[in-house]
C-alpha cells in the first residue's frame, strides 16, 4: 500500500483546511472587512439582554480605535437608550448585514404650516367627576355607547396620554428619577422597555458628546459607572478612575489628591440650609448663585446620568435641593432636584436624579413627593419640566397614580351616594397640575363620559394594585418636619 505523503501533509482545495493560499486569502478578506468598518456604519451587534439572552440588535458605529494590536468599536444600539452604548470587539459584529453611511443630499426646505392645535384638556376641568367604587352599581350604558365605558376587570387597553408641550430649548429631557422596585408590581405603570428612550433623535449632535468619556467615578464608598458624556476637564477623562469628594463634589485626579483634600475640606454636608430632617433623611436647599462651585460640580456629576442635561455653569437662576442620608461620617448625597427661582410655566422641577447606588429603593418617589410638598407651601400647582426621560416618566406616572388613587379611595359621603370631586379639587389637594391629573386618569383608563358627566370607575385590579404598592412604599415625606419659607424672587432683583 503506497501512501501519498504530499496528499496527507497538504490537503487539496476540497479538504477541511484548504491550501495555505486559501487561508491567507481568508485572512486578507477578514482584514479588508475590518478596515471597511467606519464611523456611521450600521450592522447587527451581539449583546445580552436583561434575561441574559443573546440578541442581535441593529447598532451604529460611533467611533473606532486601535488598542494593543486589535480594533475596538464604540456602538450605539438603535432605538435603545444611550446608557447601553459600549465598546465591542470585532467578533461581536455581523458583517453580512452591514449598512454603509450614505452621503447626505441637500434638499430644499419648505415652510409648512403647523397642524391644527389639539383640543385643550382644560375643557374637561369645569365638569364634575363622579367616583364609582367597585361596590357601587354602575348604571347601564346607552346603546350608542361601547360596553367598555365602565370597565370592571381592568382588561381594556389604556389610551395613551395626551401630548404635552415641550420645555424651553435651553434645557430639555433633564429628568431621570430612579426606577423604583415597587413600580413593576403595583399594577399601575408598566416598567419601561430597554428600548424605550423618550429622548429626541440626537444623531446631528457632536460625535464627542455622544460617547461616554469617563470610565469610573469614585464617590465616597461607591464606585459609579457613568451612563453618558460629561464635560469634565479632558485631562481627567483619560484616567481609569475619577475621584470626587462626596461632600463638596470637587473632582480630583488621584486617590492621594483626594486624601490630601479631605484633610482640608471641612464640609460634612451640602453647603446650604437644612430644611427637612426625619430619621436619617435630610434635605438641604442650595442657592445656585451663593454656592456656585458646589452647584457646578453637582451639574457635572449629574450629567453622567442625565442624557440631555445642558446646564453646567449658569446656575444662578436655580435652587438645588439635595437629599442626603446621615451616618457617623456625615451627610451622604443620595439624589437631588433643581428648580427655577422664577418659572413662568409652573415648573417645580427642572432636573431630578437619584444616584445609581440608591435607585430602586423608593428615593425617587421621595424626591418627587418633596418637590410637591414645597409647591403646597408655596400655594402653587407644579409640574416637572417636559419632556421626561424614560425613568423619569416611570417614576412620575407611578407617583401621580398613587397620589390620585389615594385621594379617590378616601372619598366618602354620608348619604351613601356616589362621592363627587372635580379635577380642580384634586389639583388643589395634591398641587399636581391639572394637565398631569387628566393625563394620569386617562393613562389608568379611569375616566369615562356618561350622560353629560365624567365618571371614574375604580376596578378591583386598580384598587388591589394600589394597596399592594402602598404597602411597599415605606419612605414618605412628613410635612411636620419641613421647615421651609418660600421667597419672592421677583422682588430680589437678579436673584
Amino acid at each position: 500500500m503506497v501512501i501519498n505523503r504530499r496528499a496527507v501533509n497538504s490537503p487539496g482545495p476540497q479538504g477541511r483546511g484548504g491550501t495555505s493560499g486559501e487561508f491567507s486569502r481568508k485572512l486578507c478578506r477578514l482584514d479588508m472587512a475590518e478596515a471597511e468598518i467606519v464611523e456611521g456604519c450600521r450592522l447587527p451587534v451581539l449583546r445580552k439582554n436583561q434575561e441574559n439572552e443573546v440578541e442581535w440588535p441593529l447598532a451604529e458605529i460611533l467611533s473606532v480605535k486601535d488598542l494593543s494590536a486589535k480594533k475596538l468599536f464604540y456602538v450605539h444600539y438603535i432605538d435603545f437608550n444611550k446608557r447601553l452604548d459600549e465598546w465591542v470587539t470585532y467578533d461581536r459584529l455581523d458583517l453580512k448585514k452591514i449598512q454603509f453611511p450614505k452621503k447626505e443630499a441637500k434638499t430644499p426646505t419648505k415652510n409648512g404650516l403647523s397642524g391644527s392645535r389639539p383640543s385643550s384638556p382644560e375643557r374637561e376641568v369645569k365638569r364634575k367627576v363622579e367616583v364609582v367604587s367597585p361596590a357601587t352599581p354602575v348604571p347601564p350604558a346607552p346603546e350608542t355607547t361601547q360596553a367598555s365605558v365602565f370597565p370592571q376587570n381592568g382588561a381594556s387597553r389604556r389610551p395613551s396620554a395626551p401630548a404635552v408641550p415641550a420645555g424651553r430649548k435651553r434645557k430639555s429631557n433633564c429628568l431621570s428619577a430612579d426606577e423604583d422596585s415597587q413600580d413593576s408590581s403595583d399594577g399601575i405603570p408598566s416598567a419601561p422597555r430597554m428600548t424605550g428612550s423618550l429622548v429626541s433623535d440626537r444623531s446631528h449632535d457632536d460625535i464627542i458628546t455622544r460617547m461616554k468619556n469617563i470610565e469610573c467615578i469614585e464617590l465616597g464608598r461607591h464606585r459609579l459607572k457613568p451612563w453618558y458624556f460629561s464635560p469634565y476637564p479632558q485631562e481627567l477623562t483619560v484616567l481609569p478612575v475619577l475621584y470626587l469628594c462626596e461632600f463638596c463634589l470637587k473632582y480630583l485626579k488621584s486617590l492621594k489628591c483626594l486624601q490630601r483634600h479631605l484633610t482640608k475640606c471641612n464640609l460634612r454636608h451640602p453647603p446650604g440650609n437644612e430644611i427637612y430632617r426625619k430619621g436619617t433623611i435630610s434635605f438641604f436647599e442650595i442657592d445656585g448663585r451663593k454656592n456656585k462651585s458646589y452647584s457646578q460640580n453637582l451639574c457635572l456629576l449629574a450629567k453622567c446620568f442625565l442624557d440631555h442635561k445642558t446646564l453646567y455653569y449658569d446656575t444662578d437662576p436655580f435652587l438645588f435641593y439635595i437629599m442626603t442620608e446621615y451616618d457617623s461620617k456625615g451627610f451622604h448625597i443620595v439624589g437631588y432636584f433643581s428648580k427655577e427661582k422664577e418659572s413662568t410655566e409652573d415648573y417645580n422641577v427642572a432636573c431630578i436624579l437619584t444616584l445609581p447606588p440608591y435607585q430602586r429603593r423608593g428615593y425617587g418617589k421621595l424626591l418627587i413627593e418633596f418637590s410637591y410638598e414645597l409647591s403646597k407651601v408655596e400655594g402653587k400647582t407644579g409640574t416637572p419640566e417636559k419632556p421626561l426621560s424614560d425613568l423619569g416618566l416611570l417614576s412620575y406616572r407611578s407617583y401621580w397614580s398613587q397620589t390620585i388613587l389615594e385621594i379617590l379611595m378616601d372619598l366618602k359621603t354620608e348619604t351613601g351616594e356616589r362621592p363627587q370631586i372635580t379635577i380642580n379639587e384634586i389639583s388643589e389637594i395634591t398641587s399636581i397640575k391639572k394637565e398631569d391629573v387628566i393625563s394620569t386618569l386617562q393613562y389608568l383608563n379611569l375616566i369615562n363620559y356618561y350622560k353629560g358627566q365624567y365618571i371614574l370607575t375604580l376596578s378591583e385590579d386598580i384598587v388591589e394594585g394600589h394597596e399592594r404598592a402602598m404597602l411597599k412604599r415605606i419612605l414618605r415625606i412628613d410635612s411636620k418636619c419641613l421647615h421651609f419659607t418660600p421667597k419672592d424672587w421677583s422682588k430680589r432683583g437678579k436673584w
